[in-house]
């Protein structure tokens, strides 16, 4: 990121995006000011705050893509909600808060497996001794018995060799190092893969899976069920048995022994500090919280939700299992078409903690075409790409590619205009035939020109139920 000015954060974000100038320059500007922070005195750095950005325009121009990119950019945690599923603090729903709870989740889980990759061929190296360890006792427990060949093919010979030579488990240390030899030699052959046997797993191996897997959606409220679930993750020497396949018991072991290396307090220490540094939150249709002012009762859903993101984009502390996270630093980009209401609907206090406005404009042909051609992994790309794994050469004319953009925008403006996410109905439309048989046309060269296009979705255009074919 420190080599990264406003200008080259654009210039990566033409790769993947076409056009909306004014948005990219925007979020260009928001992470240098981060990085230009990041320079100053401490006693200046506490009061630069982020300056959050409320974008406006139709969908599929892309609003929420910019964010995204925005954020894989500098690596930084990212989340995207939809506005409006959450209600007012106190009614039944989720409130805003579960925000704050799942960004520092998708964090720590971030920086848990940057780490984990780090150590990851250590802890397999530890954890493959311990296999060999318990295969070569369990095979000392066994030896007086015979292996039976039914059912057990190859693992069973392989296993029935090693049991004649079982004894010396139990015998000299080097008649025990000739033993692990042949096993780590089987292991290493991928030939005891299928074997089952009896592993020890301490109880703490639970934190990996508490990690790398998605929070249930639980009472927020309830600290004291966060703390337990916390304590959980921590090593507390239980161990319990488990009877599984070897390929199995090298993945149990592998991310066990990986939790014993892994420093967790420091993950987490740097999984909070990530979020409450680096962190964008982009919250889409915050235009739908602007609803008709009610007569009776609170709006619950519209602008109590509002009233309670203030604290969140203003800057607050909120209590999550991993510790206290402040979000005065948190990047928040909102959005919303505004199609049947306006900015100014917001309540004052909202608007005013989203000072920067970026409009987006509707696309048109040209830029169709260009967002089928131009960014790096366009769609034309991807299923060329796709089609290639068959044997299959796909080719588009220019003419082929004018006739795609036109179509997707006569559709737009005949239907609901979704504007790019229009492309991908004409291309799946488009392709289905070739991507149906291409199993059957190995080798063929597919040349799609604006004749091929009009034979396969033209006649969308013309039938009264389009609707059917189309988002």
């Amino acid at each position: 990121m420190n080599e990264l000015t406003p200008k080259l954060i654009v210039q990566e974000l033409d790769k993947y995006i076409v056009g909306q100038q004014e948005a990219k320059k925007a979020v260009a500007i928001a992470l240098s000011n981060r990085e230009r922070r990041r320079k100053i005195s401490p006693d200046m750095r506490r009061e630069v705050l982020p300056k959050n950005i409320l974008m406006i325009g139709p969908t599929g121009v892309g609003k929420t893509e910019i964010a995204r990119r925005m954020a894989n950019l500098i690596n930084a945690p990212f989340l995207k909600v939809e506005a409006t599923k959450f209600t007012e603090v106190g009614y039944v729903g989720r409130d805003v808060e579960s925000i704050v709870h799942d960004l520092v989740e998708a964090s720590t889980s971030k920086v848990y497996q940057e780490e984990l990759s780090k150590i990851e061929s250590q802890a397999e190296g530890l954890a493959t001794e311990r296999i060999i360890s318990y295969l070569c006792q369990q095979l000392g427990q066994k030896r007086s018995k015979r292996v039976s060949g039914q059912g057990q093919g190859q693992v069973a010979s392989n296993m029935a060799e090693m049991s004649k030579k079982a004894s010396a488990c139990a015998g000299t240390g080097a008649d025990q190092g000739r033993t692990r030899q042949r096993v780590s030699k089987l292991l290493r052959n991928h030939k005891l893969e299928e074997q089952l046997i009896e592993i020890e797993v301490g109880t703490d191996f639970e934190i990996s899976e508490a990690l790398t897997e998605p929070r249930l959606d639980v009472d927020l409220e309830d600290d004291g069920l966060f703390d337990e679930y916390y304590k959980s993750a921590r090593p507390h020497g239980g161990q319990r048995k488990r009877r599984v396949a070897v390929k199995e018991a090298r993945r149990i072991l592998t991310r066990e022994e990986a939790n014993k290396l892994l420093d967790f307090d420091e993950v987490v220490e740097r999984a909070i500090n990530r979020t409450e540094e680096n962190s964008v939150v982009f919250i889409d249709e915050i235009d739908k919280l602007c609803g008709p002012r009610m007569d009776m009762g609170r709006d619950i859903s519209g602008e109590g939700v509002q009233r309670d993101l203030l604290p969140l984009l203003e800057g607050t502390t909120v209590m999550t299992r991993y510790g206290p996270l402040r979000t005065e630093h948190v990047l928040f980009i909102a959005a919303g078409t505004f199609s049947q209401n306006k900015p100014s609907d917001l309540i004052p206090e909202l608007q005013g903690r989203l000072p920067l406005r970026v409009d987006f404009q509707a696309l048109h042909q040209k830029e169709l075409e260009k967002i089928l051609i131009d960014p790096e992994h366009s769609l034309i790309k991807q299923y060329q790409a796709l089609l290639a794994t068959e044997e299959v050469s796909l080719e588009f004319t220019p003419g082929g590619i004018q006739e795609m953009a036109r179509l997707a925008m006569l559709m737009n403006e005949q239907t609901e205009n979704i504007g790019a996410r229009r492309l991908y109905t004409i291309i799946e439309r488009l392709l289905e035939d070739i991507s149906f048989n291409a199993s059957e046309r190995r080798g063929e060269k597919v040349v799609v020109d604006a004749s091929y296009v009009n034979r396969q979705v033209g006649d969308l255009i013309k039938d009264e139920s389009l609707s059917r074919y189309i988002l």
